[in-house]
């Protein structure tokens, strides 16, 4: 019912400003105040951030909310309260009272307005002690840019992602998403390339905001004390070791920029043990990024790998398994930038099916298989498929030997559907 009542929204598109937002959080009694604020912005990255944060908080005691999109397979992913998504009932319920305020008012806020002032009603009602937040879309016009004085400003990373939105240099997006940082308040950054990090330093500065730039946290041995449940990769950043649960090589940015954040608060006064720290970092899941599944039985790694960044950190994962081949399946939106991500992951040699990404501007397969045969020439073979279960039977039929490692990708939604369709068992 939920999808349905919050659908309606989608029509009225995507308009970046606070000003929607903010008339209805103060119909709503500006609930946003009510609740101490861990904002989180970046190109890549800062979904893994908040998983970190929100696991390890939970894990110190705290009743920690967590607003993130998009979601995988259901909008109940998207607010969660100590790692537990928000009950469909309540959620509708919540949908409902709220356009009951709506009904007295004029102008129609976005779907993604609603659902973040919905949010911060929530962990408002139900008095979480600190919420994480993510930011949507850049930083300084999106709806989550609405508290004055947040806990710690968070900014994981900038790449060249809706460029349409937030404009074509990485300055313009920089400018964007340095909007999270308020006057005085800490601001956690990792690391940037050089023209975005100039004008976020510039930012900090007229601000006067106390500042950390991480760098990405360092392998070490499994320490003594770990214990079995612990046995992980472990990092240490910030004069502390930890595990790693996620995969790949950004994990050790993402984790340092998270660790930082944790040390920011232990200096306000909040209660973050080492124990607390370990054993939330090793618990922390967050799926559809890099994760392995199976397939009748075969083995198959998805990611989202939506933006440049993404897929560079994807091809650098695939590349430390060492595969003889790979096989791509992938679909992508029409708003990405198909030939930088192509670019990036398909090597000679590879096999690639195409799909389309159901449900949302998808674009077209046949475009795509023509821009990845004349980058990569010497694809093995590159095929269209009407849908990812064709593309799937297909992949596993084939009798390549040795078998090649398969990798479903391009569009976190073709990763939502993959996983709502054929959920893993556990």
């Amino acid at each position: 019912m939920f999808a349905s009542l919050i659908g309606r929204y989608e029509r009225f598109g995507i308009h970046l400003g606070l000003e929607r937002v903010q008339s209805l959080l103060d119909l709503l009694g500006q609930p946003h105040r009510r609740v101490p604020v861990i904002h989180v912005a970046g190109t890549n990255g800062k979904g893994s951030v908040c998983a970190y944060l929100s696991s390890v908080l939970t894990m110190a005691g705290y009743r920690v909310g967590r607003y993130t999109s998009p979601h995988l397979t259901d909008w109940t992913e998207r607010i969660c309260i100590n790692e537990q998504p928000i009950d469909a009932a309540t959620l509708t319920q919540h949908l409902l009272d709220l356009e009951a305020i709506l009904a007295s008012t004029q102008g129609v806020p976005t779907q993604f307005e609603v659902l973040t002032a919905l949010t911060w009603q929530y962990f408002a009602q139900q008095q979480v002690d600190i919420a994480v937040i993510e930011v949507g879309l850049g930083g300084r016009l999106d709806a989550t840019n609405v508290c004055d004085q947040p806990l710690v400003s968070v900014i994981t990373s900038i790449s060249r992602d809706h460029w349409q939105r937030l404009g074509p240099t990485l300055a313009d997006i920089a400018q964007e998403k340095a909007g999270v940082c308020k006057p005085h308040c800490p601001v956690v950054v990792g690391p940037l390339p050089p023209e975005a990090k100039a004008v976020v330093q510039a930012k900090i500065e007229e601000l006067q905001c106390p500042a950390q730039w991480t760098q990405p946290a360092r392998r070490v041995d499994r320490p003594a004390m770990a214990t079995a449940g612990l046995s992980l990769d472990w990092a240490a950043a910030e004069g502390l070791v930890f595990p790693l649960h996620l995969l790949g090589e950004m994990q050790l940015t993402n984790g340092a920029v998270a660790i930082a954040v944790l040390q920011t608060l232990r200096s306000q006064g909040w209660q973050i043990s080492d124990a607390a720290i370990q054993q939330g970092m090793a618990n922390t899941h967050w799926p559809g990024r890099l994760q392995w599944v199976h397939w009748q039985q075969q083995p198959l790694l998805i990611d989202g790998a939506h933006n440049a960044a993404a897929a560079l950190a994807l091809r650098q994962y695939v590349d430390s398994l060492q595969p003889s081949r790979v096989h791509w399946l992938m679909g992508m939106l029409s708003s990405k930038d198909h030939g930088d991500i192509l670019r990036i992951v398909l090597r000679s040699g590879d096999t690639l099916s195409l799909m389309p990404v159901p449900d949302h501007s998808s674009a077209d397969e046949r475009t795509l298989a023509k821009l990845a045969r004349t980058i990569c020439p010497g694809l093995a073979r590159c095929q269209c498929f009407p849908s990812l279960a064709l593309a799937l039977e297909d992949a596993v039929t084939l009798s390549e030997q040795p078998a090649p490692l398969r990798v479903l990708c391009g569009s976190l939604y073709l990763v939502g559907q993959y996983l709502k369709t054929y959920p893993p068992t556990v």
